[in-house]
């Protein structure tokens, strides 16, 4: 049985903003070589949340990770996510779907905080 780790962002018009999710991708994938990695966007882009479910099925996943690249446990994590959870659950009853806790409240954050204090954002020319 595999373990799928579906990342799901929220989404953006912004083509620059969703490849980021794409960049943690890779990372996740780097080390974690034996599960499938997929991404999803909660909206504005693709691929979708049941798009991204689907193939980690498809995939042979047992169970799928749901992970909120989100920084906190909001309506989009605490009610949207949730329902697209209690679907699959539904669609695919011999997988298991998890909802991992959103980043934000991670101690982490604080030193990605700190570290981000003494950044500049580069300007853009």
């Amino acid at each position: 049985m595999r373990t799928a780790i579906l990342l799901i962002a929220h989404g953006s018009r912004r083509a620059e903003a969703n490849r980021d999710l794409v960049h943690v991708q890779e990372q996740v994938r780097a080390r974690r070589p034996k599960d499938v990695v997929e991404i999803a966007y909660l909206e504005l882009t693709s691929p979708t949340i049941p798009d991204g479910a689907r193939r980690c099925v498809e995939q042979g996943a047992g169970e799928v990770r749901m992970l909120p690249y989100f920084l906190s446990s909001g309506a989009h994590v605490a009610q949207d996510l949730e329902q697209f959870r209690r679907e699959f659950e539904v669609e695919w009853p011999e997988v298991t779907f998890r909802l991992c806790p959103p980043l934000g409240l991670h101690p982490l954050m604080i030193e990605v905080l700190m570290e981000r204090l003494n950044e500049e954002v580069p300007s853009a020319k």
